[in-house]
């Protein structure tokens, strides 16, 4: 359970070459600290301030302001213990293999099922919150008005109900993965530069309708529900993994990667509280209805009027969200890859089709089961349980600085935390303080206990499959163990 992957079998040449015993060919280093900081801003910025800004608003009323600090600042903590191990022992898998490294296989594999659940109920939500500004779309356009049954997951007390558009959207971006097709850093930066043209758009429209009474009052459900909201949006911040993904792909890591999550970051962060105070002024809390369709575009047509404003949000968030559902549906097949290749998980996820070189068995299986994810359980669910999941990757990757300080592994001239061991151990805090917070939300009780299911699960697959099929055991008198 505790043997350790030596860091040469995944550490990423800084030549290019590829990883293990530097023999192949490895990804080509081109991406600058910008591109770099793009993917995080890309894959950030999405549902979090589309769509489940109508969910947080109930819950905080105008402290969600706070709410979105606190989860910032957590965010912030987390990214320079991400810095650090990146930085530090730059290996392709993120955290999962930062934690195979460091903490040992079983600790590997657990958190390797956080970033599966962090990924896929990622993809479910922001597809879930794509149907709504189609929705929305479409009728600016004049052009139809989707029934409810088949635009919204089945919430309690009501019938059925399928979201019908979002697993339309998971099957077209997993046909665009099995094809091959990807987005060069260069589209990628572009599309971000749209999507947060877009946000300043709204931020200045709505400030015309901006009147402080609607700050009042600030915190209608105290502390308490500012709390429950900041971990609600928490899963907003899942690209700051995301940019931790590309550590073989970027021109020296050891100094791109700490500058592309703190840009990233305060990029993000910044572009949320704009948002959140136009939106919050223009329109009282408790108008806010977390069963509302594309509630930005809503309020720019309360501001001004005119239904082009709410058309064009309302376009560049199908747009934006689109783009996001492919990066995390990615993402999810990266790290099962990942861990197939490490015999952690079945063959099939890491089998490459010799014609379109892309994992076609695994990427039709992610895509069938976020299909379903996203079209029978609703966002608020969704959200808080990926929000559930990344609090533990990012907690595991905090407490993985500690370990690596007090062993001296891996480059000790890369990028260091400051406040050490403060900081790290404050990451940890925030993180779990996040995660009591999930319990007092309406939802918690389910949100515990499917996540206590998925990880359950998670353990007796190791014991059952993953230990005796993972590559090391077949070597393992030579393998580190913690005990060593």
């Amino acid at each position: 359970m505790f043997r350790l992957k030596p860091p040469v079998d995944i550490m990423v040449p800084l030549d290019g070459g590829a990883p293990g015993d530097g023999h192949g060919v490895g990804l080509k280093r081109t991406l600058s600290i910008w591109q770099l900081a793009a993917i995080g801003i890309a894959c950030t910025v999405g549902t979090g301030i589309f769509v489940t800004f109508s969910q947080v608003v109930p819950a905080a009323g105008p402290g969600v302001l706070i709410s979105f600090v606190i989860a910032g600042v957590t965010a912030g903590l987390t990214a320079l213990c991400y810095a650090e191990v990146s930085s530090k022992i730059p290996l392709a898998g993120s955290s999962y293999s930062y934690t195979y490294a460091s903490l040992g296989e079983i600790a590997a594999y657990l958190v390797g099922w956080c970033l599966l659940l962090e990924y896929s109920v990622s993809t479910a939500a922001v597809a879930s919150g794509w149907s709504g500004y189609l929705n929305q779309l479409l009728s600016d356009l004049g052009l139809v008005n989707l029934p409810d049954w088949m635009s919204h997951a089945p919430a309690a007390g009501q019938g059925f109900g399928v979201n019908l558009p979002a697993v339309v959207l998971v099957g077209l971006c997993a046909l665009l993965l099995i094809k091959g097709t990807s987005e060069s850093a260069r589209t990628n930066a572009i599309m971000t530069a749209i999507k947060l043209t877009v946000l300043l758009f709204f931020a200045a429209i709505a400030f015309l309708g901006f009147h402080a009474s609607n700050l009042h009052p600030f915190a209608p459900h105290g502390v308490a529900g500012i709390g429950t909201a900041a971990g609600m949006v928490f899963f907003s911040y899942i690209g700051m993994d995301a940019v931790s993904t590309a550590a073989e792909e970027v021109e020296n890591p050891r100094k791109a990667l700490p500058k592309a999550l703190i840009l990233a970051l305060a990029i993000v962060t910044g572009i949320y509280l704009l948002v959140a105070l136009a939106a919050i002024g223009a329109r009282r809390a408790s108008q806010f209805d977390p069963n509302e369709n594309a509630p930005l575009a809503v309020i720019l047509h309360e501001v001004t009027g005119w239904t082009w404003t709410s058309a064009l949000l309302s376009a560049a968030a199908v747009i934006s969200i689109f783009s996001v559902t492919l990066v995390t549906l990615y993402g999810q097949t990266r790290v099962l890859h990942s861990m197939s290749s490490d015999g952690l998980v079945p063959k099939i996820f890491s089998n490459v089709n010799p014609r379109t070189r892309t994992p076609i068995g695994g990427t039709v299986i992610v895509a069938v089961f976020v299909a379903v994810l996203t079209g029978l359980v609703p966002l608020d669910i969704l959200a808080d349980f990926v929000s559930l999941g990344t609090l533990v990757a990012f907690a595991v990757v905090s407490g993985t600085v500690i370990i690596l300080r007090r062993r001296r592994q891996g480059d000790q001239d890369s990028f260091q935390v400051p406040f050490y061991p403060a900081l790290p151990v404050a990451s940890i805090g925030a993180c779990f303080y996040l995660m009591y917070t999930l319990a007092d939300s309406d939802h918690g009780w389910l949100t515990y206990s499917m996540f206590g299911i998925w990880m359950t699960i998670a353990v007796v697959v190791y014991f059952t499959y993953a230990r005796h099929h993972a590559v090391l055991a077949e070597r393992e008198p030579a393998s580190e163990t913690l005990t060593s």
